[in-house]
């Protein structure tokens, strides 16, 4: 089954887990007393430069725009901000 995924939508997916490691780490040290409010901004934040990204490749020409390279790197930013949020936890 991940087979038949193209390999620059597992480049997407890599560079999300590491956006979303970053940007939870960074506000779950931010705003520790609101963690829910935190993850949702980082979400946020996410969904806009996964999407911006590829809007700027439309835009300029300086890539090629694929809505499915967003949602690559909003999946692994949602599984990097899983990673992020447990390894604070156990803290």
């Amino acid at each position: 089954m991940f087979k038949k995924i193209a390999p620059d939508k597992w480049k997407h997916f890599y560079v999300g887990i590491v956006m979303g490691l970053v940007l939870q780490a960074g506000v779950l040290w931010l705003l520790a007393d609101q963690p829910v409010l935190g993850t949702g901004i980082v979400l946020m934040i996410v969904i806009v430069i996964s999407y911006g990204f590829e809007l700027f490749s439309k835009v300029t020409g300086l890539g090629i725009y694929d809505f499915m390279d967003a949602v690559a790197s909003v999946i692994g930013g949602v599984v990097g901000m899983i990673a992020a949020a447990l390894f604070m936890w156990m803290l």
